[in-house]
This record gives structure tokens, C-alpha cells and sequence, in this order.
């Protein structure tokens, strides 16, 4: 397993440290596909084109083992590889251009689709000739990513407690989930 790290980063080894098992690459960019294809990058001579890569964003720290079982076996035999998802259960609106005081331009359909969540699964191969072909392009996944091919990654059923923590108040939830997945674990 490895995590990729700014290379200035000053907080790992005091908060995280060592782990068995775990490679630390200092390969940081200024955006996540950027990271994401100089971690790949480094990795390249102990990668086959047909390894599996996971990537997962540190800003998911709850998703639960559950998802990360179905991930893989549902994508284990995948041509393309996929992605954790939910569908979206709340309705959506459509914003105009107004950013101080935005109104509704339209209601849009969500009966198809999804939230995307990581971990993301992908070939090797496939996520190295995917990020340079959207080089310079901020793709804001590596589904995105693959997308550009022409390929379509399937979407597997995530978790609601794989939140990303984007805003203060996600923390705290973030903890509340965390925390219950503990008392999981720990009840017989």
C-alpha cells in the first residue's frame, strides 16, 4: 500500500508515522490527478499494466470495510474497472450564475444519478494512459479520467458513512461515524 504526500509535507510522520507495509511517496501535486499520476509514476516499476490500483481520497476516512469488499469483488473480473457510488436521493437545483444570491434555473432529474466516492478501481495500465491523455485537464476523478477513453467504469453501491469531509461541521460526523464503527468492531 501507498500514500501519496505532499513533498513538504511536516504532519505524517508526527500524526501517522511509520506502518508496516505502507510506502510513503512524497509526490504531491498541485491538483489530485496530478497526485494521482506522479504516484503512479513512482510506483511504475513495481506495477504490471494489469495491477489493480485502488485510489482513495484521504478526505473519505470512514468508508466502511463492507464497501471496500463489494468494490473489489464485484470489479474483479471488470474490464474497466469502477468506482463506489450512491444513488442521489436528494433533489437537486439547478443554480444561475448569480453567486451572491443565487436562484433556482431548474429542478434536474437525479433518477440517474449517482455521488461519486472512492476508493476507485482501475488497471494500471489503464489509469496511467487515462491521466495522461487528461493532462493539463483537471479531471476531479480518476473515473473522469477513464471516461475520456470512451470507456464507461461501473458504478458500485457505496455507504452514506463514506462522507466526504469538506465543510467544519463534517468532523464532527465524520467522528460520530468513526466512533460507531468502533462499537461494531468491537461488539461480539
Amino acid at each position: 500500500m501507498a500514500v501519496a504526500i505532499s513533498r513538504d509535507d511536516v504532519h505524517f510522520e508526527r500524526e501517522i508515522g511509520a506502518r508496516e507495509g505502507l510506502t510513503v511517496l512524497r509526490c504531491g501535486g498541485p491538483t489530485r490527478s496530478d497526485t494521482v499520476r506522479n504516484a503512479l509514476e513512482a510506483l511504475a516499476g513495481t506495477c504490471r499494466d494489469d495491477d489493480w490500483i485502488l485510489v482513495h481520497d484521504a478526505a473519505r476516512p470512514c468508508v466502511p470495510p463492507e464497501a471496500l469488499v463489494r468494490l473489489v469483488a464485484q470489479l474483479g473480473d471488470d474490464g474497466v474497472g469502477g468506482l463506489l457510488a450512491i444513488p442521489v436521493a436528494d433533489t437537486l437545483k439547478r443554480g444561475d450564475a448569480d453567486v451572491a444570491t443565487p436562484r433556482v434555473v431548474r429542478t434536474e432529474d437525479r433518477t440517474q444519478l449517482w455521488q461519486a466516492q472512492t476508493p476507485q478501481m482501475f488497471r494500471f495500465g489503464l489509469l496511467v494512459r487515462a491521466l495522461a491523455q487528461t493532462a493539463g485537464r483537471d479531471c476531479t476523478d480518476e473515473a473522469q479520467a477513464v471516461e475520456s477513453l470512451g470507456m464507461s467504469p461501473r458504478l458500485v453501491r457505496g455507504s452514506v458513512a463514506n462522507l466526504k469531509v469538506t465543510f467544519p461541521d463534517d468532523l464532527r460526523l465524520a467522528a460520530a461515524i468513526l466512533a460507531a464503527q468502533v462499537n461494531q468492531e468491537v461488539q461480539p
